[in-house]
Order: structure tokens, then C-alpha cells, then sequence
């Protein structure tokens, strides 16, 4: 989803529109013919408006009764008791007919009146109504399963009470009583699910699958209260006290013992005693049946662009190739001796570059935010109201988890987001990297965006809490790029940690669309980045996996980045002195996460309004 600082224009085009404007002074009244004509027409842009912001809201509330996870992620706790059976047949075809109702009903719409901020929303709702009915004839339900995202680990997340599952009353620790019944109807439709995979040849690689084993396996314990879903019970609130305190904790202790636990360990057995054996030794999606085309459209989807695989491998390859030689001129600057691949080498083994132990990374990460905090100004008009906190990434994940990740905050601000800090194998986390992943995670970036959308009030729920895969990881890796003008990269290795994670996205066009499309093997990917990268061992491999788990996913990085400094190029070469780098921001932030051909469209407008 994509932007413009238009916002304060559509602002005051649907206010107009929503009343009726006073007649011209009696000197220079209009016929009464034209008068009747500009009443019937804007009497027309306020029928229209009005029943666009009435269908995109009841699906949005449809939308909300069959993923209540994903509403209780945005702060809507009224569902907070259901987890749904999302692989489910039933689930499935009530999905679909919910996406070809609501495309119906748009279509319906006679979307010629509307302007600003109702084009947009009509614009980018029948586009994502498209392509998910579109998504339906590609089998993803057979492959519930892998290392990088999946419910189990969604599920562990939710019940360790550290995320966000509200757990301070009574209600809520019944609520999550409630959603177990829902995991364990998940589970047992993911293995009749694996099974039809298994018979149609549709399968994960077996290295996903041997990923997601002691993942499955930490969660299998004998003592309930060792379990990481006590957690909430021994973090009661002390408000809950007397029977209930006593009644909660011995149905925790049930539910642990006699459904979360059997039912991690009935998928472990099964993956590793069923499923495992029929796994197969490719990685790439276009090797499953009609597999190429199921990748074309997840690259649709991700970029929200025409770009086809080829193209967007192309432009990897010459991404690495720039960035290659902006290192070589970092090596140079630093004095170091010898090949660019050695200098790599340098990097990854000098213990000057490493932390011994695990707070001092987060004290790190925690120490940049008032450095930041205090820079933002000078570049932002926009400032989010919500707050973030750096927290470790849960020790059950660490091993196959990301460096670092961002959860968003609470609408309303009383749920901070979190940014994720991956502390496992220090000798993977090196110091010259942390200034580049806080601008990616925190602010400016995902922190900074998802938050100020949210507290966008005005716009439809389904733009502020949903949009563009491209256009946010796009933001993030932007963001990243503002270092040097945040007051950050100044030391050269820091800056060098900044092309590092340049090179990390440029990377992933190359190799996610290598495996995907052209038929690279998992050692291929892991080699080329090993031979343009100085990232960590762990963090290659998990990058790896992480891209055969989600295909094309890791394309939205850079594709996003490309388009957003191709923006802010053009409005500086257009507008010139005149132009504002806090205007452009605001123009790009404003409106959420737009697919970025609307984004486009958004800021050359606001280029055109710069210019009057």
C-alpha cells in the first residue's frame, strides 16, 4: 500500500464531499441547471463513499470471525477464545466465498465518483480480493508445516504469555483455555493434510522438516510447570486470587499435560516416523506439481509488481555487483590486506567484532534508541504515539529464527511493540551489523511504519492493519539507507554493516528466485552467499532455509527498497531546492502500506501538488 502527503488533500475532498456546499453568491449564480447537476453529482460521490467504506468494513468484520488470531494480533480481543481450523476444508471454501461475495459487491459499486482516499481504498481492495481468489487454486494447505512460520510454533508464542495473548484476568487465562481445542483440531487436520500431500507428491524438503523436529520436541515435557505454557500461571497478576487462582492453575496443568503436550508430540512422531521419508531432496517450489506457476503468482503477490523471476534475478545479480564494489572500496579505506573474500573472512572470525555474552548485544541494540530517537525530527514530520520494547527471541526458536524481527504494537498503544533480538551463536551477531537491523526494525522502520498505520484512524481497518508485503520490508531496508543521514554509519565498519545488509537483500533476489525458478540447488544458494556475504554461518543457513520455507517472500526487501529511493530520487530531481525530504516521507507514510504501483501513482501526484 503506498502513499502521498495528498492525505491533508483527500482529508478535505471527502469532508467535502460528505456535505453539501453553499450556493454561489446571487451576482454569480450558476443556471439552475448546473447547480442541479453539481448537486446530483456530488449527492453521487457521497452514495458511493458511503457504501464503499460500508462493504470494505463488513468484510473486514467477516474477515475477523474466521481469523481471530489475527484479531487478537491487532488488538481486538473478542475472539480471543477461537483458534480456527485455517487448513481446514470448511475453512477453506468459507474463506473463498467470503473473498467472491465481497469482489462481487465492489464490482457492484459504481466507483466513478470517487476520489482521494476512497479511490485508493476501492483501488487496492479489489486488487487484494483478486489475487486471493486467484491464491485458491494453489495448494498451500498441504504444506502447514515448516520451520520458519507455522502454528505450532504461533501457538507457543501466544500461551507463553509474553506475546499477544492478553493474560491479566480471569477471563483471559479461560479464553486461552478455550483456544486449545482449536490447536489440537489444527494439528490433526495438518496431518490429514500432509498425508494428501504425501499421496499428490506435494511435500516440504526434507531440511525444513528435520528444522521443525526440535522445535516440536522442546514443547514435550513431564512436569506441567516446566512447560513454557505455565509460564502465565506462575506470572499471574496477584488481583486473581483464592478459587480461581487454584482453579486456573490446575487446569493449566490439565490442559498441558493432557492436550498441548500429546498433541506436539502426536505431529513430532508423525513427521518424524510418516512424513519425513516421503520428504524430498529438492528445495525448489517450481519442482512440485504445477509448482512454476504457483511461484509466478507468490512473486505477484509479494512485489505487487510485472516483474517475472528472470527479471528480478537480473537485477540481483547487478545489486550484488554494486554493492561488491562499494565494499572493496570500504576494505581499502580500513587498510586491510587482501581480497574482498578474505576480508569476509576477517570479519567473521576477528573476536573484536563479537560479543561474549548475550546482554551486552541487547544493551546495544538498547543503547541506540535515544541516538535515534533524537535524529528522527530532522527527517520525520510523522512520529508514532506507540512505543517499543528489545527483547530476546524465545529460547525454543533461537536456532532457526531470524537476527532480528519486529511485532507490532496495540492499536491503542497499551501493548508496546516488541523487536526481537536473536542471541544464539554470538559469533553469527557481529557489532557492525546493529546499527543497520535497529533502523530495519525499530525506527525508522517497521516500528515507525506499522505503528503510525495503525494509529491512522481514518482509514479502513483493512489498510491499517494489512498491505503490501513490499511495501514494508521496502520501508525497513529503506530505512536502513537513512543511517548515514541519522548521524549512524559513521565508524567505516558500522557502514560496512550497513552493505552487508544491503548485499543480505540483494542476495535474496539472486538466490530465492534461483531455487524457486531456475533450479538451484540448496548448496548453490548457500555458496553464493557465503562467496558475497561476511554474514554468520548460522545466519546463512537459517536465510537459506528460511527462503525454501516462504517462497518469494524474501524478493519484497529490495524490489521495495528499489521503488522507494527511485521515488525520492525522482521528487528530488523534479522539485529541486524546493524539495522536502519530511513532506516526502509523510507522503509515503500517510495512507499505510500501499502495493507500490499505487504508491507510485500516490507520490508523483504529490510531486505534480509540490510544484503549485
Amino acid at each position: 500500500m503506498r502513499k502521498v502527503i495528498l492525505l491533508m488533500l483527500a482529508l478535505a475532498v471527502t469532508s467535502a464531499c460528505s456535505r453539501k456546499e453553499p450556493a454561489p453568491p446571487a451576482e454569480v449564480a450558476e443556471p439552475a441547471g448546473s447547480v442541479a447537476a453539481e448537486n446530483q453529482e456530488q449527492s453521487a460521490q457521497v452514495d458511493a463513499s458511503a457504501r464503499l467504506n460500508e462493504i470494505v468494513e463488513e468484510y473486514f468484520e467477516e474477515m475477523l470471525v474466521l481469523n481471530p488470531v489475527y484479531a487478537t494480533y491487532i488488538g481486538d480481543n473478542r475472539y480471543n477464545d477461537r483458534l480456527s481450523n485455517t487448513i481446514g476444508p470448511e475453512y477453506r471454501a468459507a474463506s473463498r466465498a467470503l473473498e467472491e461475495k465481497y469482489l462481487a459487491q465492489i464490482n457492484a459499486l459504481d466507483a466513478s465518483s470517487l476520489e482521494a482516499q476512497d479511490l485508493l481504498t476501492y483501488e487496492v481492495f479489489k486488487s487484494e480480493r483478486e489475487q486471493a481468489i486467484e491464491g485458491f487454486q494453489y495448494p498451500s494447505y498441504l504444506l502447514p508445516v515448516n520451520q520458519f512460520f507455522s502454528v505450532p510454533n504461533l501457538f507457543a508464542q501466544l500461551g507463553s504469555g509474553a506475546s499477544v495473548q492478553p493474560f491479566a484476568t480471569v477471563e483471559d487465562y479461560d479464553n486461552f483455555l478455550g483456544r486449545i481445542d482449536g490447536f489440537v483440531a489444527w494439528i490433526d487436520q495438518a496431518i490429514v493434510n500432509m498425508d494428501e500431500g504425501r499421496a499428490k507428491g506435494i511435500v516440504q524438503p526434507r531440511v525444513l522438516m528435520e528444522r521443525v523436529l526440535p522445535q516440536l520436541a522442546s514443547q514435550v515435557v513431564e512436569d506441567p510447570e516446566q512447560s513454557l505454557f505455565y509460564g502465565p500461571i506462575t506470572r499471574m497478576p496477584e488481583a486473581i486470587t483464592g478459587e480461581e487462582r487454584d482453579r486456573l492453575s490446575a487446569a493449566y496443568s490439565t490442559a498441558i499435560t493432557t492436550q498441548i503436550v500429546p498433541t506436539y508430540q502426536k505431529l513430532h512422531d508423525y513427521i518424524r516416523d510418516t512424513y519425513l521419508p516421503d520428504t524430498r531432496d529438492s528445495v525448489g517450489l517450481s519442482e512440485l506439481p504445477n509448482g512454476r506457476s504457483w511461484y509466478d503468482y507468490l512473486v505477484g503477490e509479494t512485489t505487487t509488481t510485472a516483474l517475472s523471476a528472470e527479471e528480478i534475478h537480473e537485477i540481483g545479480l547487478a545489486e550484488v555487483a554494486r554493492i561488491r564494489a562499494e565494499m572493496e572500496r570500504v576494505k581499502d579505506e580500513v587498510g586491510f590486506e587482501g581480497s574482498l573474500n578474505e576480508f569476509f573472512d576477517h570479519l567473521k572470525e576477528d573476536p573484536q567484532f563479537f560479543y561474549s555474552e548475550p546482554e551486552q548485544l541487547l544493551e546495544a541494540y538498547r543503547s541506540l534508541k535515544g541516538r535515534v530517537d533524537a535524529a528522527v525530527p530532522e527527517m520525520f514530520s510523522l512520529l508514532p504515539k506507540a512505543d517499543f520494547e528489545i527483547r530476546p527471541v524465545e529460547e525454543y526458536r533461537q536456532q532457526s529464527a531470524a537476527a532480528a524481527s519486529y511485532m507490532p504494537s496495540s492499536p491503542d498503544g497499551s501493548r508496546p511493540g516488541v523487536f526481537y533480538v536473536n542471541t544464539y551463536d554470538l559469533k553469527s551477531r557481529p557489532r557492525y551489523n546493529i546499527e543497520a537491523i535497529y533502523l530495519h526494525e525499530a525506527a525508522p522502520g517497521h516500528h515507525f511504519q506499522i505503528a503510525l498505520a495503525q494509529e491512522l484512524d481514518e482509514l479502513p481497518r483493512f489498510r491499517r492493519f494489512g498491505g503490501s508485503t513490499a511495501y514494508v520490508e521496502g520501508w525497513g531496508l529503506y530505512a536502513e539507507s537513512l543511517g548515514s543521514e541519522l548521524g549512524m554509519y559513521q565508524d567505516p565498519y558500522s557502514y560496512y554493516g550497513a552493505l552487508t545488509a544491503e548485499m543480505w537483500r540483494a542476495i535474496r533476489l539472486v538466490v530465492d528466485s534461483g531455487m524457486h525458478a531456475k533450479g538451484w540447488s540448496r548448496d548453490d544458494a548457500l555458496a553464493f552467499m557465503r562467496d558475497n556475504s561476511s554474514i554468520g554461518e548460522a545466519d546463512v543457513v537459517a536465510e537459506i532455509d528460511r527462503y525454501i520455507a516462504i517462497p518469494s517472500q524474501a524478493l519484497a526487501y529490495k524490489i521495495g527498497q528499489l521503488k522507494i529511493r527511485e521515488l525520492r530520487t525522482r521528487a528530488e530531481t523534479e522539485l529541486g531546492d524546493s524539495f522536502d525530504i519530511r513532506g516526502f516521507h509523510a507522503a509515503v507514510l500517510q495512507d499505510g502500506a500501499l502495493p507500490l504501483n499505487v504508491l507510485e501513482a500516490k507520490v508523483d501526484r504529490w510531486i505534480a501538488s509540490q510544484r503549485q
